[in-house]
């Protein structure tokens, strides 16, 4: 590895109405390295990037690329500098080809030679080792190869600087290798590669150096090696690790013995296998399997989200019918679903406005809560799960990812759910955070609340969870609660579901 710094940001601060994001921060980046970019979430991360892409622009401090100072005012500006962004969410265009998304934008003819320009992509997927062909639509990839075009198309617009914001969050271990034999290869070739991830044993996986931010400030630099995991999550949260040693102390793996709240037999919608499936009461019971085994498909039919095609719902004994989300919520049963952006906030409404939204869905539009409520509300609610904002008129879509999950979160608290299914609730969130909502789960458990927890994540639900089902490829395969409840076994009832 070069010792030679490719990128120097120096005393780089910004303010926003009210709040001072960053404070006098640092960070380097060096020719052929991997450089992690870590700290809860809120910390400043997104606005150093953002900064450094020509989003925001700077208050103060320098930046320089290659020794050069340089001025960037735009995203243009940014790309003309050699500095691409890959973000978690892809931004190519699903219904163009491979190399259409490689190349558009870039074309200055005005007739296009599509098959010249398939001939050039391949050869520089096939440079790259990116398993794909130009010809091929990019929505007919997987998430994996759609980064990987994403990237792609950076390193072909001569790329020295690749941010890549969180790419793994949706993705399975294959498909990680995938994307992390990619980035080796890049950095074998000279680019500088910024990684920003919420997954701490890919950090120490692929990364040569951390950087950590907290509270907008410097927190150090460090080389991978040199810092312990247990050392980093202490320098993100800023404090000992106590309070996690206590939370796994609390965690009892016992059967619950009271009354089954929700039960479903045979249920099946459009996106299901049919299936029979129960909770109790005061329950932590969790969907486990590979990404597509249908965990979330599970949760959406319970839910109502998706058409119901046949099967019972039994509500504390009692035969109900939940074919529509309204039903559900009728019914006690609050859902959290995985994809935040697309189902959960309205980005352009207020903090206050999406905590009471549920409520107001079930008490009819015709009985709208009043301002003074709404307000009450939202201050219990952001005092009680510490949502940073400036206040509760702040716009959801401006905070940062671990707070807007938990004004979702407080929006169905409000409605003192009986039953809550949380779908990808920690995903893409700081550890802080994670530790914060798998507290919250736990507290509720013993309130007496039916949660169903499903996590990427196999540790985490390990640590929540008294029961766990484990699904492959849309079917549930097996049960596992008491002193199964371990990686190992869940590994092995998945490989065994596949046996015919």
């Amino acid at each position: 590895m070069s010792d030679e710094y490719l990128l120097k940001l120096r005393g780089i601060e910004k303010s926003f109405p009210g709040v001072k994001a960053l404070k006098n921060v640092d960070f380097t980046l060096r020719k052929g390295e991997i450089h992690a970019l870590m700290g809860e979430n809120g910390a400043g991360k997104s606005t150093l990037i953002k900064i450094l892409t020509g989003v925001y622009p700077k208050d103060d401090g320098e930046i320089s690329i290659e020794g050069k100072s340089v001025s960037i005012h735009s995203p243009k500006d940014a790309q003309e500098n050699g500095i691409s962004t890959v973000y978690q969410e892809i931004t190519l265009c699903p219904n163009l080809t491979v190399a259409e998304n490689m190349f558009i934008g870039r074309k200055k003819e005005k007739w296009v030679n599509h098959k010249s320009y398939e001939k050039k992509a391949d050869e520089q997927l096939k440079s790259l080792g990116i398993p794909v062909k130009g010809s091929k639509q990019l929505g007919k990839c997987s998430l994996a190869v759609q980064q990987m075009v994403a990237i792609a198309r950076a390193v072909d617009m001569n790329c020295k600087v690749l941010i890549l914001d969180e790419p793994t969050s949706s993705l399975d271990d294959k498909e990680v290798k995938m994307l992390f034999d990619l980035m080796i290869d890049l950095k074998a070739k000279g680019v500088g590669i910024i990684f920003v991830t919420h997954f701490l044993e890919q950090v120490y996986e692929v990364s040569d150096r951390i950087t950590v931010l907290r509270n907008g400030e410097l927190v150090g630099e460090y080389l991978t090696r040199d810092l312990p995991q247990v050392m980093l999550v202490s320098k993100m949260m800023g404090k000992e690790l106590n309070e996690l040693d206590t939370f796994e102390e609390s965690k009892v793996h016992e059967s619950v013995d009271s009354e089954v709240f929700y039960e479903s037999k045979n249920l099946c919608s459009d996106e299901t296998n049919p299936f029979s499936f129960s909770i109790r009461k005061g329950e932590v019971n969790g969907f486990t399997g590979l990404l597509g085994s249908g965990r979330s498909e599970i949760v959406r039919a319970i839910f109502g989200a998706d058409k119901v095609t046949k099967g019972k719902v039994f509500i504390n004994g009692k035969e109900v019918k939940i074919n529509r989300p309204i039903d559900a919520m009728k019914n006690g049963i609050g859902y959290l679903a995985e994809d935040r952006k697309r189902d959960g906030i309205i980005a352009e409404l207020s903090v206050r406005e999406n905590i009471i939204l549920a409520l107001q869905v079930m008490n009819g539009f015709f009985k709208p809560i009043s301002r003074s409520e709404s307000e009450a509300f939202a201050d219990e609610y952001i005092k009680a799960l510490n949502i940073k904002t400036a206040s509760s008129e702040t716009p959801v879509g401006s905070l940062s990812g671990g707070n807007q999950q938990k004004v979702i979160l407080a929006r169905w608290l409000l409605t003192h759910p009986d039953y809550l299914i949380l779908d990808e609730p920690t995903r893409g969130i700081d550890v802080g955070t994670k530790l914060e909502i798998q507290k919250l789960i736990l507290k509720l458990a013993k309130e007496g609340v039916s949660v169903t927890f499903i996590s990427s994540e196999v540790e985490e639900m390990l640590r929540t969870c008294s029961r766990l089902i484990v699904m492959r490829d849309r079917h549930i395969v097996g049960e596992l609660k008491g002193k199964d409840l371990n990686q190992t076994k869940v590994m092995k009832t998945i490989a065994k579901g596949g046996e015919k």
